[in-house]
């Protein structure tokens, strides 16, 4: 005979595990009311889409950061569509997660995705079970958590990209907000040229030196001298690249001289950026 489920179950359910409504039902029918097995029974739904969807671009998502005291988290949590990631539910379970990586202290993505939540449940777990709630490709695409004296925060709007910086000292917030609102615009590669990747470096400075061999005027000159002039196009790059060689956006004084007017006392010591990529 079969069981009654009632909605009161259902209900209860759906707040245990966050699942759509017919999911539950179908979930405590299939497991004959034991709410244990029917919360196994959505999760493995979500280990089965997750593995259905391997291959698909988890290109949306949300980023979201949290500052206590002198240390600051942030992460993304992706999906596949916009119409998922700007629902409400999914932006509170990247809150929620959140809130896990901050009890947990996790230092990165590997330490917090095998990390159990206070229910018990991995994080790892958390994030498949969202993908049975969805029925999307969930992941946590990022997370970083950074250390310093002062830290600001600032996401885009559209939740798609954001920054976390950390400064030697308290900063005014004019300050802060507007060198985290010029990382998360310019995406500078690192603070300064010292901080700057060495492959990145040597990457660009072959392409510049290559660039010199090419053009005909340079024809006789010797690699010395080729070194030098890629040497100057390299300082272009770094003013580009480089959070404080950058010009402020919309000015002509670099952010080093922003800072510096400032607060002379005042430093950069940590940085990083994330956007999800189309």
């Amino acid at each position: 005979m079969a069981i009654e489920i009632k909605a009161a179950d259902v209900m209860k359910l759906r707040k245990m595990t966050g699942a759509g409504m017919m999911d539950c039902k179908k979930a405590l029918v299939e497991a004959e009311g034991d709410f244990a097995r029917a919360q196994d029974i959505i999760r493995e739904k979500g280990k089965l889409i997750v593995a259905k969807r391997a291959d698909r671009n988890a290109s949306e998502g949300v980023v979201v950061t949290k500052i206590v005291g002198q240390k600051g988290y942030m992460l993304c949590l992706a999906c596949e569509t916009d119409f998922v990631a700007s629902n409400a539910e999914f932006v509170a379970s990247a809150n929620a997660i959140m809130e896990e990586a901050v009890k947990i202290d996790a230092v990165d993505t590997a330490t917090l995705l095998s990390s159990k939540a206070t229910d018990g449940r991995t994080i790892e777990e958390m994030v498949t079970e969202k993908s049975g709630q969805t029925g999307e490709k969930v992941e946590l695409a990022y997370y970083a958590k950074v250390e310093a004296p002062y830290i600001h925060a600032y996401v885009h709007f559209n939740k798609k990209l954001g920054s976390i910086l950390g400064f030697n000292k308290e900063v005014s917030d004019e300050v802060a907000h507007t060198l985290a609102m010029q990382a998360t615009a310019m995406a500078p590669i690192s603070i300064d040229v010292d901080d700057c990747p060495a492959e990145v470096v040597a990457h660009e400075k072959a392409i510049a030196v290559e660039a010199m061999k090419q053009d005909p005027k340079n024809a006789n000159k010797p690699d010395a001298i080729l070194e030098k002039i890629a040497e100057g196009k390299m300082r272009k790059f770094f003013e580009e690249n480089t959070l404080l060689n950058q010009a402020v956006v919309g000015e002509k004084e670099s952010i080093r001289e922003y800072l510096a007017r400032a607060d002379k006392e005042a430093k950069v010591v940590v940085y990083k950026r994330f956007a999800l990529e189309a």
